[in-house]
């Protein structure tokens, strides 16, 4: 589906850049330069403008215009120019000349040589047309030919440099595997290319195509391959680059609605309609006993739980000091409950009040202490929470009840995922047949 979703975009950036090839200010000095420089010598050296002479050919078919006027020299006409503008022996001619020139000769040689044929004008009193000599393709059949080769080619290029890759991800092994397939087919691309030949007219290939030694047929083939090809390499590296912002900024927002999800349904889960109810039990068997002064100690540590646990749902972190009053107001709803079956013990360096940890982090591994283990007073369960060597440790013995419930292991998964996304660390847990320990690594508050 992503591949069918950005045809689009693919082909409308090989349109263009197929343009920008073909039509580049870029591109206008190298294809030119050749043709400025012959034409500046020409301009410079030419003769008279226009002269009329009588054409006479030689056996190899090179040939020499012999002016009417009696002071200037013949004309030399290359083999190519004869063959090329369809001359023949004894036409009358009214053209355009200029002196040798080449970097080859010195300039005694150049002013020795005889002139050379630069334009005609007229030929046996006619007007001469050179294009109507030749049955070219029209402009726009070649403009539709340059723009749907490069484009077509560029297209290619694309899909397979920006293709996903495996799970999505990025291999910078494999783009160079498909740099390389690219640059085999630019380089099957420069011997494909569409060209039209000017002595007669027909388009062809490169492969097929030749030319004589100052045509920068070639050099215009080859720079607009090297062009296609580096844009279509530096495209596909910004196309990545946007598809991966993409798709973090995606899997942020999912992020955040898994956070706001797990948050509603740890908040649900912590203030369960089972702990509610047997919370209300407890305080319904204090107010049957007459116990005053414990059933309002029972209001007050009842009401600072779940105001704590409605708090702090929407935090990240906590202080020690303030994770170690709420752990002991819920701890003393379950003491109630558990009359004198359930102990605990706090042993907590005062150093460590300021050091944080994720907020409601011991709610749930008290309430699996009491959930998984058996309380009577045969045996009595004891929980310790301390801290050791920059660490709080939940520790308890293990007195398994006889009808146990099954334990998924979500819960510790939870946990464990929650303080690797908030401190970037994992907790530990130590198990054995005698006792159970959850290490937390506490972190250093910010000063």
């Amino acid at each position: 589906m992503q591949v069918k979703s950005h045809i689009g975009l693919h082909i409308l950036t090989a349109v263009a850049l197929s343009l920008v090839i073909n039509f580049s200010y870029l591109l206008l000095p190298i294809i030119t330069e050749r043709g400025m420089a012959q034409r500046g010598n020409r301009e410079m050296s030419n003769v008279e403008q226009h002269n009329s002479g009588t054409l006479h050919l030689s056996r190899d078919l090179h040939g020499y215009i012999v002016c009417d006027c009696e002071e200037r020299d013949s004309i030399y006409v290359s083999a190519w120019q004869v063959n090329s503008h369809k001359l023949q022996d004894g036409d009358h001619l009214c053209f355009s000349s200029h002196r040798a020139w080449g970097d080859t000769y010195t300039e005694q040689q150049l002013n020795d040589a005889h002139p050379r044929l630069d334009k005609v004008f007229m030929r046996n009193g006619e007007e001469f047309d050179l294009d109507s000599l030749y049955d070219r393709p029209s402009r726009t059949v070649e403009f539709i030919w340059q723009i749907a080769y490069y484009a077509i080619i560029s297209f290619l290029m694309l899909l397979i440099l920006t293709l996903p890759q495996r799970n999505g991800g990025y291999s910078n092994k494999i783009f160079a595997r498909r740099v390389l397939l690219v640059i085999l087919i630019a380089s099957a691309a420069l011997y494909l290319a569409p060209v039209t030949s000017f002595r007669n007219g027909v388009m062809r290939i490169v492969f097929f195509f030749s030319a004589d030694a100052h045509n920068s047929t070639y050099l215009i083939v080859l720079t607009k391959s090297l062009f296609m090809l580096a844009v279509t390499i530096l495209y596909s590296r910004i196309y990545f680059l946007m598809r991966q912002r993409q798709a973090i900024v995606v899997e942020n927002e999912r992020l955040k609605t898994e956070n706001l999800s797990t948050r509603y349904n740890m908040l649900i889960g912590q203030i369960n309609p089972h702990f509610f109810f047997n919370s209300l039990n407890s305080l319904a068997m204090l107010i049957r006993e007459r116990d005053e002064k414990r059933a309002l100690e029972y209001i007050d540590q009842l009401s600072y739980t779940f105001r704590y646990i409605i708090q702090n749902g929407q935090s990240h972190k906590t202080t020690l000091g303030e994770e170690i009053a709420f752990a002991e107001a819920y701890a003393y709803l379950f003491k109630i409950r558990y009359a004198d079956k359930l102990f605990f013990d706090f042993d907590i360096d005062p150093n460590y009040n300021g050091w944080m940890l994720p907020a409601l982090t011991l709610q749930p591994l008290i309430g699996n202490a009491v959930k998984h283990n058996s309380i009577t007073s045969k045996t009595p369960l004891h929980i310790t929470i301390r801290t050791v060597d920059n660490y709080l440790e939940i520790e308890n013995p293990k007195h398994p009840k006889l009808d146990t419930e099954p334990s998924t292991g979500i819960g510790l998964q939870n946990l464990n995922s929650r303080w690797q996304i908030i401190s970037g660390r994992e907790i530990e847990i130590i198990e054995d047949d005698n006792r159970f320990m959850v290490r937390l690594p506490l972190e250093v508050p910010n000063s």
